[in-house]
């Protein structure tokens, strides 16, 4: 369990933050990035869960939890000599629990016939913009791995499904499809 009994440190004062294993960084990092926009998208489905309730609640409630997970490990960089189960890292196990929802969840939606438009509900509106910032957050760690860095094989198949979640939830959120808005192409010409 994290304690936090001071909130400021002065740390940042001077552009630097500290990863989970105590190494300083400047907060431009790609690594914060990275992690950076994973709080944001967390931040954006706490938006959601303003107007969820029930098993789709409970969903989006253990993704927000999951988040914090998905924060810690790429807050984390592994080392050589790190035993398996010694950090907390996001497992295979979540990312197949993440594709079984999103099976679950696509299963009842119609098939797609255009693009669909963020917006409809207030959940699906939130939720569309959490999958937004979470493809931000798929980016900003492709470009920590192409530095040289390294994101867990787990952490990263979790971080590209997430969006995946995020927008059949968006389309959930729009009674189950059938208030999705519609991209009509070319149709302001």
């Amino acid at each position: 369990m994290v304690t936090l009994n001071r909130i400021y440190t002065r740390t940042g004062d001077k552009g630097a933050t500290r990863l989970a294993t105590g190494a300083t960084v400047s907060k431009a990092s790609l690594r914060v990035e990275t992690y950076g926009a994973v709080d944001e998208t967390n931040a954006c489905i706490g938006l959601a869960r303003l107007h969820t309730d029930g098993e789709f609640d409970a969903i989006l409630a253990r993704l927000q939890n999951e988040l914090f997970d998905l924060g810690a490990d790429l807050a984390t960089p592994a080392r050589p000599d790190e035993a398996p189960g010694q950090m907390l890292r996001i497992l295979d196990s979540q990312v197949a629990r993440i594709e079984a929802e999103i099976d679950s969840l696509n299963e009842n939606l119609p098939a797609l016939a255009s693009f669909v438009l963020p917006g409809g509900t207030p959940a699906a509106a939130a939720l569309h913009q959490a999958r937004t910032v979470a493809r931000r957050a798929e980016r900003i760690a492709v470009a920590l791995m192409e530095s040289g860095e390294e994101v867990s094989g787990p952490a990263f198949r979790y971080l590209n499904r997430l969006s995946d979640l995020l927008f059949v939830a968006a389309r959930h959120a729009n009674d189950q499809g059938r208030a999705d808005v519609f991209w009509k192409s070319g149709a302001t010409r």
